[in-house]
C-alpha cells in the first residue's frame, strides 16, 4: 500500500501543477476506490505500521488540497480531519502542522477567519520552527487577521512573514516546504494588502506573482490581481488583464480561481461607474469561465463519500 500511496501522491501533485485540481479529481476518485483505508475511520488503523500511516496521512493531505482547490470544501474539510488524525497516530508532527496550515487556508476561503486562526494555533510547539514554516504560519495568520479587520496587526504579520522567509532554507525544513517559495510569498503579501484595501502595495506584488512562471494553481494570484485592479479603480489595466485571461479561462483547473474571477466579473457587470467596455469585458469573462456565466460554482455535495469522525481540527 505504501508504494501505491507514494505513486498516487506524485501523480496528483504533477496533475495539479500542470492542469489544476479539477484535472486531478478523477485520480482522487480512483484512489478512493482502490485504497479502502482512505475511507476507514483512522482510529481503526491505530495498530498499523507507522510507515503505512505516514504514507496514508500524506496522501490524505494531498487529496484534501485537491478537493479544496477543486471547490469541494466540505469533502476537503473531512479529508483534512483524516490527514491530521493519521499524522498524529504515527507521530508525524510536521505533516500534522501542514494539514493545520492547509485547513486554515480552507477556513479563510470559506469566510471563517476565527476558525482559520484556531487551525494555525494548532501548529505551535515547544521548539522554534524553521524559517520557511514560520513564515507560512505568519502568512496564514495575516490573512485571518486582515479578514477580522486587524489592519495594523495584519500588516505587521505579513511583514514578519517576509523577514522570516529571508532567513532562508535550512536542514530542519520539512519535506513539504519546497513549494513555499518567493513567488508564493509575494502573492500572499499582495493578497493580504488587498484585503486591507492597500492597493498601492497590493497591485505591484500581485503583478509580480501573477507574471512569474509557476504551477497552475498560482493562477489564483492573477484572479486576485484583477480584483485588486478593480479595487484601485485601474479600469484600463483591468480590461487589459481580462483580455489576457478570457481566451484560456475555460481551461483553468482551480475552482477557487474561477470563483474569484467570476465574483469580480459579476460585480463589474452590475456597476454603472465603470467604462462600458470594461463591463462588456466582464460579461465576456463570465461567459468564458468553466460552467458558463458566473464561472464554476461550489458543489459541496458532489464529493467522494467520507465517514464521519471526531475532528482534531476543531479542538479548541
Amino acid at each position: 500500500m505504501v508504494p501505491l500511496a507514494v505513486r498516487v501522491v506524485k501523480r496528483l501533485v504533477a496533475l495539479d501543477a500542470e492542469f489544476g485540481a479539477r484535472a486531478a479529481l478523477p485520480v482522487v476518485r480512483e484512489a478512493m476506490r482502490r485504497m479502502p483505508d482512505l475511507s476507514v475511520d483512522p482510529r481503526a488503523l491505530r495498530h498499523q505500521d507507522s510507515d503505512r500511516l505516514a504514507a496514508l496521512a500524506e496522501l490524505c493531505e494531498v487529496v484534501g488540497w485537491i478537493l479544496f482547490d477543486a471547490g469541494r470544501y466540505r469533502a476537503a474539510h473531512r479529508m483534512n480531519v483524516r490527514a491530521a488524525a493519521l499524522a498524529e497516530l504515527c507521530g508525524d508532527r510536521w505533516m500534522a502542522r501542514f494539514v493545520f496550515l492547509n485547513h486554515s487556508m480552507l477556513k479563510a476561503h470559506t469566510g471563517e477567519p476565527r476558525a482559520a486562526l484556531d487551525a494555525v494555533a494548532r501548529t505551535a510547539g515547544v521548539r522554534a520552527m524553521p524559517a520557511r514554516v514560520g513564515s507560512l504560519v505568519l502568512v496564514r495568520q495575516a490573512h485571518a487577521v486582515a479578514m477580522l479587520g486587524g489592519r495594523s496587526e495584519a500588516v505587521e504579520l505579513i511583514s514578519r512573514a517576509h523577514s522570516r522567509f529571508l532567513d532562508g532554507v535550512s536542514r530542519h525544513d520539512p519535506p513539504w516546504a519546497w513549494w513555499f517559495d518567493e513567488t508564493e510569498l509575494l502573492g500572499h503579501q499582495g493578497w493580504v494588502h488587498a484585503r486591507l484595501g492597500r492597493w498601492d502595495r497590493a497591485v505591484p506584488l500581485l503583478h509580480r506573482a501573477a507574471t512569474a512562471p509557476g504551477p497552475s494553481y498560482r493562477k489564483l494570484f492573477t484572479a486576485q490581481l484583477l480584483a485588486a485592479l478593480v479595487g484601485a479603480g485601474a479600469w484600463s489595466e483591468a480590461e487589459d488583464l481580462i483580455a489576457e485571461i478570457a481566451p484560456d479561462a475555460a481551461r483553468i483547473g482551480s475552482v477557487r480561481t474561477t470563483e474569484t474571477l467570476g465574483g469580480t466579473a459579476t460585480r463589474l457587470r452590475g456597476r454603472t461607474d465603470v467604462p462600458t467596455s470594461l463591463r462588456d469585458a466582464a460579461v465576456f469573462l463570465l461567459e468564458s469561465l468553466p460552467g458558463g456565466a458566473g464561472g464554476a460554482r461550489r458543489q459541496p455535495g458532489a464529493d467522494p463519500p467520507q465517514p464521519g469522525a471526531a475532528s482534531p481540527l476543531n479542538r479548541r
